[in-house]
């Protein structure tokens, strides 16, 4: 009789590693959901970081749009004032503020190669890695589970043969004791029961092979193989948190690396705000709109009650000797001009620009010199273009014709030798202003208060011109109340008045000519006497000696009044500034 073992007991030794599969299964599953979230998160910080740089390009672009609005456009009035240290300090901030754009281009340009571009990369190789983890992982499970499977087909085998053994044997002895039952009964009874034995021991021997092979192979999964691809996860997955620590560090580098130049640029700003010199803006205010002019004199009196009662710098200043013919003599009415202020020419004006102040005429005539003198630049240019073209189709015919090009070039020369014309004659002007030479044109002759000794007229009807002393600001005088005075009277009144006392002294600015009666001729430097003061018609009474005496323009002369002046001449001799 064969002794075979419990299947129960064999059954209660194999029944642990199914729970020990299904364990492990749900370890890989947390394990997969636990890797996919961080790659999710992975893939949520690359979102972020190119929603960043395009927020970086889109400030930027702003800011480049912004200091390209408000850069001054060329060749316009905007364009000049530029010249102020606080527009010119605006100017530089926003230039720096386009350099300040740059740098944001330059945080987006690296957080896209750097960051984006290298996580991007890094997402689909850490995909493919998990991918082929989970896959081992899964063959090693399904590997275990096989075996398992083996191990319990053949337990099963086992104890079926078991069973079926001791039925057997249980049946050959029931045989054996019955005496009814014949000798070959009882001896086939036996041999079934051996065979039936027999294929017990088959069967464990094959369930202890399978049993042994089984917990070979389960000490192998759960000690080698899924160590082993558990440990490969956790190290993916390390990596991936390193990384994306790495990344949030060059997020930090990327910003903190421009910031000395954004600073230097915000030094450059702050340099500009304190370059603005307040004091230098004014100045160039009043150089860019001085006229030369001086203010006009106080308005005098008029008193109707004595309208024959006139002094001399009232009346006209033309002395009428000569010819014995009466001068117009201005009525009460009339009143000084304030030429500079009032007076404004209409339409483009003048080409010679003599309708300006001194100062503004000369930098008008150098501005219109340097324009001309560019358009001749550019024309010379243009022909030195057409000559070396000529030269080409001259050595090489079949590129074009040398002739076609004679028409332009004689154009140019004539549009050159016009423009030349032009420079000489403003040229002519500006020095005339630079020599302090007041123009005066044929029709200007006559000055304030002062007709012509050659007018043939008794009495002059027609209106006074005005005219400031560079021959600008002509201004009619209103025919109002004139009255005749004979010329005689006029003279005997002149001379028989004592000589005026002498009220200070003057130095003459400017060389003035004295073209006129009742006007003197002064030279820059030369140190007079004044004995009347500008009335308000813009002239002032000098005396050089006792003999020479006149009128020149208040504008001319630089006026120290004295009012203890006494009549004593003194030495005066011309000096140089």
């Amino acid at each position: 009789m064969v002794s075979l073992p419990h299947p129960s007991l064999l059954h209660g030794a194999v029944s642990a590693p199914c729970l020990c599969c299904r364990k492990g299964k749900d370890q890989f599953d947390n394990l997969e959901k636990h890797t996919q979230w961080g790659i999710d998160v992975l893939e949520k910080y690359i979102k972020f970081v190119k929603e960043r740089t395009e927020i970086e390009l889109s400030y930027a672009k702003q800011l480049r749009n912004l200091s390209k609005k408000y850069q001054p456009k060329k060749n316009s009035k905007e364009e000049e004032e530029y010249r102020y240290t606080s527009t010119r300090a605006f100017l530089a901030t926003l230039n720096e503020m386009n350099d300040y754009a740059g740098q944001h281009e330059v945080i987006s340009e690296n957080m896209t190669s750097l960051i984006t571009a290298e996580l991007t990369r890094y997402v689909q190789e850490l995909k493919q890695e998990r991918k082929s983890h989970f896959h081992d992982g899964r063959k090693a499970q399904q590997h275990i589970e096989t075996c398992w499977k083996q191990l319990e087909a053949s337990k099963r085998r086992f104890e079926r043969d078991c069973k079926e053994a001791d039925r057997a044997q249980q049946y050959f002895e029931k045989m054996d004791a019955d005496i009814n039952v014949t000798k070959a009964d009882v001896e086939k009874a036996r041999q079934q029961a051996q065979l039936r034995h027999q294929m017990a021991e088959d069967s464990k021997a094959e369930y202890s092979s399978t049993l042994q092979k089984f917990n070979s192979e389960q000490h192998e999964h759960y000690y080698t193989h899924i160590p082993n691809i558990f440990q490969k996860i956790q190290e993916m997955e390390e990596r991936r948190i390193v990384r994306i620590g790495e990344s949030m560090k060059t997020f930090a580098e990327v910003d903190r690396q421009v910031i000395p130049i954004i600073g230097k640029c915000l030094d450059e700003i702050t340099k500009a705000a304190e370059s603005v010199d307040h004091k230098n803006d004014s100045q160039m205010v009043i150089e860019a709109f001085k006229s030369g002019f001086e203010p006009p004199g106080d308005v005098d009196f008029e008193d109707f009650t004595q309208p024959m009662k006139r002094t001399v710098s009232e009346s006209s200043l033309s002395n009428s000797r000569g010819d014995g013919k009466s001068e117009p003599k201005f009525g009460s009415k009339s009143k000084g001009k304030l030429w500079p202020f009032i007076k404004k020419n209409k339409g483009a004006g003048p080409e010679d620009f003599s309708n300006l102040p001194p100062e503004q005429r000369r930098k008008k005539l150098q501005q219109k010199v340097d324009e001309l003198n560019r358009d001749i630049q550019k024309e010379m240019d243009s022909r030195d273009a057409l000559t070396k073209m000529k030269d080409v189709y001259i050595k090489n015919p079949q590129m074009g014709d040398a002739a076609s090009v004679d028409h332009r070039l004689a154009e140019l020369g004539q549009n050159i030798e016009k423009l030349r014309l032009e420079v000489q004659k403003f040229e002519g002007w500006l020095a005339e202003v630079e020599g302090r030479l007041p123009a005066r044109s044929e029709q200007s002759r006559r000055q304030s208060g002062v007709y012509e000794a050659q007018n043939p007229s008794g009495v002059n009807s027609c209106a006074q011109d005005r005219e400031s002393p560079d021959g600008s600001y002509t201004e009619e005088q209103s025919q109002e109340t004139e009255m005749k005075v004979p010329a005689t009277d006029f003279d005997d009144e002149f001379d028989d008045e004592e000589p005026l006392p002498t009220i200070g002294t003057c130095k003459a600015l400017y060389t003035f000519e004295g073209q006129n009666e009742g006007t003197i001729s002064v030279a820059e430097g030369e140190m007079l006497y004044v004995i009347e003061e500008d009335k308000g018609d813009g002239w002032t009474r000098i005396r050089r000696n006792e003999d020479e005496e006149g009128y020149v323009p208040t504008s001319y002369v630089e006026v120290y009044l004295d009012k203890n002046a006494k009549d004593v001449h003194k030495p005066l001799q011309k000096i140089s500034e």
